[in-house]
């Protein structure tokens, strides 16, 4: 474990030891957006459950008006929720309305713009009709017992709807994955502290909590702890009360005097995996298990917290919660040349905008130190340079991993 892993390796073998979370829990409609669904969705009803105008006019038999001209009796009224009660004979048509059941012996739909009135009983047509024209033919939507929507599916708000529609007022889901969030160290205030001596604002949860959520975890804030021992057992203790699925540390992973975090996970029973990574910012990442419970152990510093997180947290949770990987990474050209990288594979925060071609240009910040929290907020993007890239010149290609989607 001396050695740097490289970033794709540590990433593998995060994902390699991650189980999707198996509990489920049964939503109604309106919380359940955002959700993967735990059971296929079957239809509960045939939709349209009869063939249904598409458009207002008149329902009548296409034979009956195979060119303009013909004139037709109108024997009555068809209108949504409010279904004629007869049938079309020769001759005939019933005046009928978007959403409508179709007449029995209709098999056609005169638009109304197309129909001439002669009396308060006769039209005229004025245009030709077809069998079938303007007619929703029941169960073209779906028919019952139909799979509308398959096991591991994203609740958004089309599928949403079609769950409603095919009469479900509830589904079943997973449970979302549980994150807990440990921030330590003796320097470190909540927002909106008076600070006294050698002391900083902890900024870090707040980042690392809106990213799992946005993921679709729930979040377990557990503070901040002291450099004691004693008080990061006591936040442990309270993940693994809490059913936590992951415990992500801030700070305090590495293996300096002032860094509890690791001898006392390990202490605690966790079995260590890794704690150093070939990449800039973030190379003391922590991770391992401790009974059952991930462990992720990021680095203090803000942004390196926030480039880990985006890298391993995230498809982590994801992977955990039965979600896709979100797709981050996309091509782009340098806005300046990029001087030739190390070992480690290097982030660069940068502002994502189209040159003249339409080409998305890639401009890093002059200043990448991984304390400023402003400029990586000011990013759109972070360019990959991949361990021992060589020089690139201004105008090269290279890969970026976004922050936000483009133009937000």
């Amino acid at each position: 474990m001396s050695d740097l892993l490289p970033v794709a390796d540590a990433l593998a073998r995060i994902l390699d030891a991650a189980v999707p979370v198996i509990e489920t829990e049964t939503l109604p409609l309106d919380t359940a957006a955002g959700r993967i669904l735990a059971d296929a969705v079957t239809a509960r009803l045939t939709q349209p459950p009869f063939n249904a105008s598409a458009m207002d006019g008149y329902a009548l038999r296409a034979e009956d008006a195979p060119r303009p001209g013909a004139a037709l009796t109108v024997i009555g009224e068809s209108a949504a929720g409010h279904a004629f009660d007869g049938e079309i004979g020769p001759g005939e048509a019933v005046r009928i309305f978007t959403g409508a059941p179709v007449p029995d012996n209709a098999d056609a739909i005169l638009l109304q713009e197309d129909a001439e009135r002669l009396d308060e009983k006769t039209i005229r047509t004025t245009f030709p009709v077809a069998p079938g024209r303007h007619i929703r033919p029941r169960g073209q939507d779906f028919t019952e017992g139909e799979t509308v929507l398959a096991a591991g599916t994203l609740l958004d708000f089309p599928r949403l709807t079609l769950a409603a529609a095919a009469n479900h007022a509830a589904l079943s889901v997973y449970r979302r994955p549980r994150v807990a969030i440990l921030a330590t160290g003796d320097e470190l205030v909540t927002p909106g502290s008076a600070l006294g001596p050698s002391q900083i604002v902890c900024s870090n949860t707040f980042g690392v909590a809106a990213l799992a959520r946005g993921c679709g975890a729930d979040v377990i804030d557990l503070g901040i702890a002291a450099d004691s021992p004693e008080a990061i057992t006591a936040a442990v203790d309270a993940a693994v009360a809490a059913k936590a699925d992951i415990l992500v540390t801030l700070g305090g992973a590495s293996v300096g005097d002032h860094d509890l975090v690791q001898s006392t996970l390990v202490a605690a029973g966790m079995t260590l995996d890794f704690w150093r990574i070939a990449m800039r910012p973030g190379k003391p990442l922590m991770v391992g298990d401790l009974n059952g419970m991930a462990v992720l152990g990021l680095p203090g510093n803000p942004v390196s917290s926030m480039v880990c997180s985006l890298l391993f947290l995230e498809p982590l949770i994801l992977k955990l919660a039965h979600r896709g990987r979100t797709a981050r990474l996309m091509p782009a050209i340098a806005g300046v040349s990029l001087k030739a990288n190390d070992k480690r594979q290097d982030h660069l925060r940068a502002t994502l905008a189209r040159d003249s071609t339409g080409q998305m240009l890639a401009m890093p910040f002059e200043k990448q130190d991984s304390s400023m929290t402003r400029i990586f907020a000011e990013a759109d993007c972070l360019i990959v340079r991949p361990p021992f890239a060589p020089k690139a010149e201004a105008g090269s290609a290279v890969d970026v991993l976004l922050l936000r989607p483009v133009g937000v």
